[in-house]
């Protein structure tokens, strides 16, 4: 499956990808870089079901630097 991205970055989730993973407004979506690789992975809202199992993939830097983010925009 393939998609394009807008001049402003944007890309659209095809239709399976959305329901199998069940994908809808709102839900979070993670881009990760391995190498010459991108990887995109559904983010639970909860940030501890999120962050389960994730410990050797530098997820806590990414939940801290999230939550960081999160601070400012207060």
């Amino acid at each position: 499956m393939r998609s394009t991205i807008t001049a402003r970055g944007q890309t659209v989730v095809p239709a399976p990808i959305r329901k199998k993973f069940g994908l809808g407004p709102s839900k979070r979506l993670e881009w990760i870089i391995d190498d010459d690789t991108i990887r995109v992975m559904p983010v639970d809202t909860d940030p501890v079901v999120a962050f389960r199992g994730s410990g050797r993939s530098g997820a806590a830097a990414r939940l801290l630097a999230e939550r960081r983010r999160d601070r400012e925009r207060e």
